[in-house]
């Protein structure tokens, strides 16, 4: 069974019992406290939390997740990947354990031909919780299965979490015997290499408190709703029905290394280290076709990092495995086309995924030619300080900054006679996991904050917002917080958080920044608004602070907003749905919003491209958004379900959260977006938007800045002065500008190239006199000294060279020649073949001089290059480099 039919029966059998189908979430998780979704509940956690409620009190997804704790383990084994499909049924307060247990043994066991997955009875086997009775009873004396195959087990495997107080409870999970070629019997406490876990059911009904670790808390008592969340792994699953040893055989990842087969001529089951190349590269490939799917782009930061970090391993493996040219095209679209079964927006996506996947391959064959670079001095210095070990220090920054894998920069070590230092490097590698797992439970401690706002929603609902149709308006305030904490009242000075039961102030969010203004109290209290956020949804917390008198919980109030500032953000909001449907048009539908800002009279918007945006196209691009304006069409909103909004053709933005209901943004004929934001009634009222310019924010993505309005003239009107002046300055007509500034500038570009041959002549001149004063050290025609300064590297280099030619016969000869450049001491020496036959190499020479000079350099052994930060130490760096002739020759 492929599968796509996995996926496709276990949400067909789900709603056809009354549960309500719920679309995977982005794996852009949105959790501050997580990275990517890494768990299938994971999207359902504030619904778990309360701090929204479900759609229905039965819910079921099949969820895409990526997990990395330990990516240098995948491969190593069959069982670690990094993507997976979770697939999982929620209730919320319906049925409970019995109904749980009896939808898995019913999905299992029913035959094919009924819709189940036709799995034997009498290979599941069952866990409970230690003291889960109840769970025991309904397996045993319900479903009928024998008590020999049920094992209780402890708090480590049968209990779960979230990892933070809220809710939990015992687990009870199903296992697959999978024959005794797999191991010796006696179920899963004994061999879970054998008896392999399919589904976990969750039955919360507990609530935990504060604890040092996963099974070290108080239960502090029943949830006033029992909940169920369960989990069976998609993979895991078709391991088990396609009949094959592991999940790297299933049919979506056999594909990806079928694919590396013949790409590379190496075939999977041929070689130990070949497998481990070929699972890597399969799971890496299609986990980095689902980020990029999801709107993840590679980066050095967040999940960017996690996204470019297995693009190159598994680049990296495809050329160990004997690839030379370019190979991620070809993998990723084995991977579309597979998993595009399921999830069909990665067809639709197709062009942009690959676009991103190349130009990162591209960026990381770059980055191996400069790694390598460096790699190669870090040999050569350790092997002139007569090491046979290189530091540790310098393989993981050639893995931190080069994104080198460790193993690159073994072999390449090994074939110049070295060892890494693989301690240094591992400790260095563990500090940092270390920093970013202190980083993640800083971060978890976030639970706690939040509390006081969850408390405020839950005593008083959600804060209306009415900012849509009114910028002012009588309101209460419902909750008050002080320095965090929440408060009855709060003075003159004090900087306070409110939440109001209805706002018109618009809370950050979608790319637009929060209103400003006062709230007014009927008492006479007035508090200035700053900022607006959203810490828990559907509660408005005004950040501001207290201008007179005194503010109390319960309070009537009136506020107000800044209706300039709001005005100036949404024509910046407007215009941002404008530049992103002008630049859709220009470049495709690879031009997708990867993030925005707008902002009082002006906007930034990210968007996805390989390469720089021509001039010209941007030039268009900004013609075509004013020509828009000048059409005076019509700006209006309106909430539809989701499945409508997307028959309409409006856009969504990669990675945001999207409900059942939505708000989609029409201008006119042009441009239907779903966006919550605020904007203009008619594009008329923008006025004019001016394109700053474009540039690189990252790989695959690029950003364009832009003023709207008065501060898109004003900057125009500046640029009109400017103009003028160079008018003046050069006797033309604006048309004329370009012409006359580029013909000045390619006379001062001739003269720059005269004065520098002239330069160079005179440099060169001295050449004779240099090769004519050549002193004699054991031997050795040995030419020092210092020319002027001013005197570039080029032009020290042809100097050094000729001196070298002029001085004939068999002689050995050093050159090493001194200048100051930049206030910088610069040095280049060089050395004939009879020198490097005595053992005298400029590399060596010019380390030695680098050295005195408080600075380094290296190069080849007939000609080097170094430097310094003491220009007086010249005369002492020659002293050195003759003494050293001395004692080599």
């Amino acid at each position: 069974m492929e599968s796509a039919e996995i996926r496709r029966r276990w949400l067909s059998f789900f709603e056809e019992r009354g549960h309500a189908v719920v679309p995977s979430a982005s794996l852009i998780a949105d959790d501050p406290t997580l990275l990517l979704v890494n768990a299938g509940m994971v999207p359902f956690k504030p619904y778990f939390l309360g701090e929204v409620k479900p759609p229905a009190s039965k819910l079921t997804s099949v969820q895409k997740c990526v997990r990395t704790p330990d990516i240098e383990e995948v491969g190593k084994t069959t069982r670690h990947g990094t993507f997976f499909q979770m697939c999982g049924n929620f209730s919320f307060g319906d049925y409970f354990k019995e109904g749980a247990i009896t939808y898995a043994w019913e999905l299992l066991t029913s035959s094919v031909a009924d819709g189940g997955y036709g799995l034997e009875p009498e290979k599941l086997w069952i866990t409970v919780y230690l003291d889960d009775d109840e769970a025991e009873q309904i397996w045993r004396e319900k479903i009928g299965v024998p008590a020999e195959r049920i094992q209780r087990l402890g708090k480590k495997d049968n209990f779960w979490s979230m990892g933070v107080p809220g809710p939990c409870g015992p687990c009870s999970e199903i296992n697959y015997d999978r024959g005794p070629e797999f191991g010796v019997e006696g179920g899963p406490a004994v061999n879970d290499e054998r008896y392999v876990e399919i589904w976990n059911l969750v039955f919360m009904q507990f609530e935990r408190g504060a604890g040092e670790n996963k099974e070290d808390f108080p239960i502090l008592g029943d949830l006033p709703s029992k909940n169920i969340d369960t989990g069976l792994g998609l993979e895991r699953l078709a391991m088990i029905l396609q009949g094959v040893q592991n999940m790297y055989e299933t049919d979506t990842l056999r594909v990806v290394m079928d694919k590396a087969t013949e790409l590379t001529g190496v075939r999977y089951g041929q070689a130990k280290d070949s497998d481990v190349s070929m699972r890597v590269v399969a799971d890496h490939i299609r986990t980095s076709a689902m980020l990029i799917g999801d709107g993840v782009t590679p980066g050095n930061e967040g999940r960017g990092y996690v996204l470019r970090r297995i693009m190159r391993r598994a680049i990296r493996n495809m050329r160990l495995m004997g690839a030379t040219g370019p190979v991620v095209l070809d993998l990723i679209g084995v991977v579309i086309d597979t998993m595009g079964l399921q999830y069909p927006e990665l067809a639709t996506e197709r062009k942009r995924i690959e676009t991103v996947a190349l130009a990162e391959e591209a960026a990381f064959l770059k980055a191996l030619k400069g790694g390598t670079n460096i790699l190669d001095t870090a040999i050569t210095e350790t092997k002139a300080a007569g090491g046979s070990v290189l530091a540790g220090d310098k393989a993981f920054l050639l893995h931190d900054t080069w994104g080198f894998p460790i193993d690159l920069t073994l072999e390449m070590a090994s074939e110049q006679g070295l060892s890494v230092d693989e301690p240094g490097f591992r400790r260095l590698m563990q500090e940092q996991r270390d920093k970013a797992k202190a980083d993640a439970r800083a971060k978890k401690t976030g639970h706690a904050d939040l509390s006081a706002y969850r408390e405020v929603a839950d005593n008083s609902g959600e804060t209306e917002f009415t900012g849509y149709g009114s910028t002012e308006g009588e309101s209460t305030i419902v909750g008050l917080l002080v320095d965090g904490v929440s408060s009855p009242a709060a003075s003159e000075g004090d900087e306070v958080e409110i939440v109001l039961d209805r706002s018109p102030f618009y809370a950050e969010g979608g790319g637009q920044l929060a209103d400003q203004g006062r709230i007014k109290l009927h008492s006479g209290a007035v508090v200035e608004i700053r900022d607006v956020q959203k810490p828990v949804p559907g509660v408005h917390v005004h950040k501001g602070v207290v201008q007179v008198g005194e503010v109390t919980v319960g309070a009537s109030a009136y506020a107000v907003i800044d209706i300039k500032r709001r005005r100036a953000i949404a024509r910046a909001h407007s215009a941002t749905h404008l530049t992103h449907q002008a630049l859709r048009d220009a470049l495709g539908p690879t031009a997708a919003q990867a993030g925005s800002e707008n902002s009082p009279g002006r906007f930034r918007f990210d968007f996805g491209s390989p390469n720089a945006v021509p001039g010209s196209v941007l030039t268009d691009v900004e013609q075509k958004i004013n020509d828009v304006l000048s059409r005076e069409l019509d700006v209006t909103a309106e909430v539809m379900s989701i499945d409508e909004a997307k028959k309409q053709g409006a856009i969504a933005e990669f990675g945001e959260k999207y409900g059942e209901r939505v708000r989609v943004v029409t201008i006119g004929d042009f441009s239907k977006e779903l966006c919550g934001g605020t904007h203009v009634a008619n594009t008329a009222q923008l006025g004019l938007v001016k394109l700053l310019g474009e540039s690189s924010i990252g790989s695959g993505v690029r950003r364009v800045e832009a003023l709207v309005g008065a501060d898109a003239y004003n900057f125009l009107a500046k640029e009109h002065t400017v103009v003028a002046q160079l008018q003046e300055l050069v006797k033309g007509r604006p048309e004329e500008l370009p012409e006359k500034i580029a013909s000045m500038l390619g006379k001062l570009k001739d003269a720059e190239k005269e004065i520098e041959k002239f330069r160079a002549e005179k440099v060169l001149q001295a050449a004779a006199g240099l090769a004519a004063g050549a002193q004699d050290v054991r031997g050795v025609a040995v030419v020092t000294g210092q020319v002027p300064d001013g005197t570039g590297a080029d032009d020290l280099r042809k100097l050094v060279l000729d001196v070298r030619g002029r001085i004939q016969g068999d002689r050995p000869v050093v050159v090493a020649l001194f200048t100051v450049a930049g206030g910088r001491p610069l040095t280049v020496i060089a050395t004939n073949e009879a020198a490097r036959e005595r053992g005298l190499k400029a590399g060596d020479l010019v380390r030695t001089a680098a050295k005195t000079l408080g600075g380094g350099g290296g190069g080849k052994p007939d000609v080097a290059q170094g430097g310094g930060q003491n220009p007086d130490a010249i005369g002492e760096a020659i002293g050195a480099i003759e003494r050293l002739v001395g004692e080599t020759a």
